[in-house]
């Protein structure tokens, strides 16, 4: 990992602000945040990393491919979650994986009313 940080902590944080009904919470060491009481990501300042979750099969691909960038931080009913080194990733990439966390936890009546920020850049 480079000295430089790809995508910084204010960053992070207006990626998620700019999801639909985003709960945080403040946690000690590190921030949470939910979508109607389900947990999606974390962030650790001290660290700048962040944690999100993924389906399995998007965890060990990501660990498998840049272990020097993800990490598994655990698994939970059938998701894995993955720790990302903000320093070695680049903005569009992590909105993709943070778009996909909250996805992966939220009602389907936001589902219908978010568009996909991946699929609308390929319009």
């Amino acid at each position: 990992m480079g000295a430089a940080v790809a995508v910084s902590s204010d960053g992070f944080i207006r990626m998620v602000n700019a999801l639909v009904d985003v709960e945080r919470a403040e946690g000690g060491d590190y921030s949470s945040f939910s979508v109607r009481g389900k947990r999606f990501g974390y962030y650790w300042p001290r660290t700048q990393t962040v944690g999100l979750k993924q389906l399995l099969s998007e965890q060990h691909a990501l660990v498998a491919e840049r272990p020097d960038v993800f990490e598994e931080q655990f698994t939970s009913g059938g998701f894995g979650w993955v720790v990302v080194y903000l320093a070695g990733i680049e903005a569009d990439e992590l909105a993709e994986l943070v778009f996909e966390a909250w996805r992966l936890s939220a009602p389907e009546d936001l589902l219908s009313r978010v568009p996909d920020p991946a699929r609308e850049g390929r319009r």
